[in-house]
């Protein structure tokens, strides 16, 4: 019995191109082979088979019983591998229902999905969108396993078999409600100091390194005020004197519905990246790659 491993797959192209044309001449040009070459194949072919497979005859090369008993399941074989290496899935996002999961925080929420939500209802109306929390290292697992089709943020660990885009950099900002004392041209040091500031305590860098910083710069160490999420916040210091510092994205989206103003703090803070992580095993997919694109248009600075 012949195993497949024995048998060179590229002698069936050269097999199935000399049956269709019954001519080494005429098989060598499609293949863009030399005639020799062709012939070399056929005779490996033939001691492969134990089997002359195609002879001469003053009508052509003729197939042996055995080679036309080949003929067509290696037709249908070398069809079926070219539909599949030449397969790309095609995504119609007006068509399609597929659902996406997009890791972010409820700050990247904030910005991103009101836009997203309007974007789908015009390009995409079936497609379905779901954001989900997901910490390290569960967060690479369900992107390699495609639970997870794109993280928006600012995942630093998120390196090795992830490709990643930048969309913009961003300042932190520190906000509070309007008519505040601080709500003028020139915040000093001190002033800024004493006043009672609101911190969000989420373990997740670039955030955790900003409330350290913030610390070491005699703001809030005994601040008896901290809310684990992001989007209590605007509610918290519109009703009262209470400063909170947050990306400037996130301020900007929620100054005016909540009546609040923000500055530039007066201590140095590190500036906050946002990035697009996908898997590389994502990075051809059609599906996949439109989403990327599509927050790429609207959101990269």
């Amino acid at each position: 019995m012949i195993n497949l491993r024995d048998i060179d797959l590229n002698l069936l192209v050269v097999f199935h191109a000399v049956l269709q044309h019954r001519s080494i001449s005429r098989a060598a040009r499609e293949l863009g082979l030399s005639q020799p070459a062709v012939s070399n194949a056929l005779g490996r072919l033939r001691q492969t088979f134990d089997d002359e497979l195609l002879t001469r005859t003053g009508a052509g090369m003729q197939p042996t019983p055995f080679a036309e008993a080949l003929a067509e399941p290696v037709a249908a074989a070398l069809s079926g591998l070219l539909q599949a290496v030449n397969h790309r899935e095609e995504f119609d996002p007006a068509q399609s229902s597929r659902q996406f999961t997009l890791a972010m925080t409820d700050v990247g929420e904030v910005y991103f999905m009101p836009t997203l939500i309007d974007l789908c209802a015009q390009l995409a109306p079936n497609v379905r969108l779901v954001t989900m929390r997901v910490q390290m290292p569960e967060l690479k697992e369900a992107m390699a396993a495609g639970r997870v089709d794109l993280a928006v943020g600012a995942f630093d660990d998120l390196t090795g078999s992830y490709y990643q885009r930048r969309l913009f950099r961003q300042q932190y900002v520190s906000m509070f409600r309007a008519g505040h004392a601080l709500d003028t041209a020139h915040v000093s040091l001190a002033a800024f100091q004493a006043a009672r500031h609101l911190f969000v305590s989420t373990a997740d860098n670039p955030y955790a390194s900003v409330n350290q910083a913030l610390e070491q710069a005699g703001v809030g160490a005994a601040s008896h005020f901290w809310v684990p999420h992001f989007i209590a916040v605007p509610y918290i210091v519109s009703a009262n004197d209470l400063v909170v510092t947050v990306p400037q994205k996130f301020a900007e989206r929620a100054a005016a519905p909540f009546g609040l103003r923000f500055i530039k703090p007066p201590i140095r803070l590190p500036a906050l990246q946002t990035n697009i992580f996908w898997h590389r095993r994502y990075h051809q997919d059609a599906g996949n790659q439109w989403l990327r694109q599509l927050i790429s248009e609207h959101f990269l600075e």
